[in-house]
This record gives structure tokens, sequence and C-alpha cells, in this order.
């Protein structure tokens, strides 16, 4: 049975999926906030991906980070309270949770609160003696963190996945100006950042040939579906990622089949045949690229660690300027 607290939740979270997506339809170029893919099935489906053999980010990172994990757990520091943005089922953490012996508490944020709640539960078992604090929140904006009664050293927040790419530049400059003031004068912050490379690799990563990627971006419709009383037709439209050179991104599209009408609720949108939703952008960067974005967002790079093909890199970084 849901508390009336549930319910405010739920009902909150469906305001915003609904005035976003109408509002991203009604633009001239149409767009719905990539956030939305992590509904239950969603996240099930990105987890899938992130075992693809095209999908190389995943084994890349976690490689990396098991490589360097003493290095990383030094500059982390004990005593410390560790934040992870877009927690989902938190594999790459327990990396860092096995060797954090010192830690004082975890806080899993991510949006999808059914899928936070049962990975909270099975690191509970894992870690019995670590403080576990899931938050079900859009880690995009300003957080009242679970901390109450916690006493720690320093905060340090944890991005992996390279989702830092996920935002345009400015906008990502931005999100890391709020996790400087989130984790205060002597926190930290340990993020992945893919690297510009072949842009076959890339393209290759973001169309699978099992075609799990192409169900993760359509699963967002069938999303809307559901919770916007909407009738996306999943069938007359294809997923669709190419890498853009001049821009440094990978764009992932949603391109309509057919020419023809779809209603969200009381709202209908036409779609020509061949016009496409834009469903998300993955930035690549070099390393002084990511560097000087980060010095702009009131960080220090501290260190970098990349694999030796230097497809993905790794950065802590301190904001101890």
């Amino acid at each position: 049975m849901s508390s009336a607290t549930d319910c405010l939740e739920v009902g909150t979270a469906q305001a915003s999926l609904h005035s976003d997506v109408i509002s991203g339809l009604s633009q001239p170029q149409k767009t719905i906030p990539s956030k939305y893919f992590y509904d239950e099935r969603g996240s099930q489906l990105f987890d899938e991906i992130t075992t693809l053999p095209e999908y190389y980010p995943t084994r890349t990172e976690e490689a990396i980070m098991r490589k360097f994990a003493p290095d990383i757990i030094n500059l982390i520091g004990p005593d410390a309270l560790l934040i992870e943005l877009g927690s989902g089922s938190s594999t790459k953490t327990r990396i860092l949770l096995d060797r954090l012996t010192t830690l004082k508490a975890y806080v899993p944020i991510d949006i999808s609160s059914e899928f936070l709640e049962a990975t909270a539960e099975r690191l509970r078992d894992r870690y019995p003696h670590l403080t576990i604090r899931p938050l079900a929140e859009d880690y995009t904006k300003e957080l009242w963190l679970p901390t109450e009664g916690l006493s720690y050293d320093r905060k340090v927040a944890f991005y992996p996945g390279s989702t830092i790419g996920n935002f345009d530049p400015d906008d990502a400059r931005d999100f890391m100006r709020r996790v400087r003031v989130m984790v205060g004068d002597k926190g930290g912050f340990l993020i992945g950042v893919d690297l510009v490379k072949d842009p076959r690799i890339l393209e290759a990563a973001y169309n699978d040939s099992k075609g799990v990627t192409a169900e993760f971006n359509l699963n967002l419709l069938n999303r809307i579906n559901r919770e916007l009383d909407a009738n996306f037709d999943l069938t007359a439209f294809e997923h669709r990622a190419v890498y853009n050179e001049q821009e440094s991104r990978i764009e992932m599209h949603l391109v309509s089949t057919i020419e023809q009408l779809v209603s969200v609720g009381n709202s209908e949108f036409e779609f020509a045949e061949g016009e496409y939703i834009y469903t998300e952008s993955s930035y690549k960067y070099t390393v002084d690229d990511f560097a000087s974005m980060a010095e702009a967002a009131g960080f220090r790079l501290t260190h970098t660690w990349t694999d030796d093909a230097r497809l993905f890199s790794t950065h802590f970084l301190d904001s101890n300027l």
C-alpha cells in the first residue's frame, strides 16, 4: 500500500515527465530528455547494453578502476561520504565499496525509485556494516542529501559511465558547478569521461547487432504511452545513432517511418515521414578539454587514468583549488 507521501512523489514525477514531454515535442526540433530513459525496464535494458561486445565504455571503465583502485582509494581518503549520481545497479561502485573499509556512508541517487530500492537492498546484504541511504531524485537538480546523523570527513561524488557526455558542454559545466557546491570545499569528484576516437568504434557502440540499444531508445515511447496516456506506435519509429564529428558527439534519434499523428493525453503532434525525436547526445572529450571544463566549474584535476588504447578516461577532481 502507498503512503500519501509516495503518491505525492509519483504525482510530482509524472507531472515533470508530462511537462518535459509536451514542451519537447512542441519544439521545431522535437526532443525528449534522456533522463526519462530510466524507468524500471529502461534501467534493465541499459544494464544489458553494458554487457554487449560493441559497447566498450563499461568494461573499459571497470578495468581502469580495478587496475588503479589503490590510487583512487587513496585520493578519496578515509571517513568519506560517497555520493553516486545516477547509480543504476551500482556495479562499478562495488569496486570501491569492497576496498573503502573506512567509508562512513554511501548515498546512491537515481531517478528510478523501484530499481534504486532493489539495488540498495542487495548492497545492504553485501555490506551489512555500511550505512546506505538511497535517494530517489533527479540528480541534475539541487538536492537535499539524506545525511542526518552522519559524521564524515569529506564528501566525494562519483559519476561513472561518461554520463557527463549527455549534457551539452555549457550544461555540463553548470552541472559540475552544482556538484562542486554539493561536495563543498574539502570535496572530491570521481568521474568517467569517454574520449574522442574513431567514429566507427563510436557508432558501433550505439548500434549494437542485437538491437538492445534500439529497444532501449524505443522504450522511452513505451513509457510515455503507459504513464501519459499516449498512443505512440513503436513499429512506426526506428532507432538511429550517428556520430556528429563537428560537435564531437553521438546523436540518438527516434525516426518516424511514416507521416502520422500522435496523441499525448489531450495534446496532438504531427510527424512527417523521416522526422525524428532527438533523445540523447553523448559528447566525447579530449583530456585537455575536460580539464579546462572542470577548472571552469571550480575543480582542480588531480589525476587522470586511461586504458592503453585511450578509449576511456577516469578523473579525480579536487574542490580545493
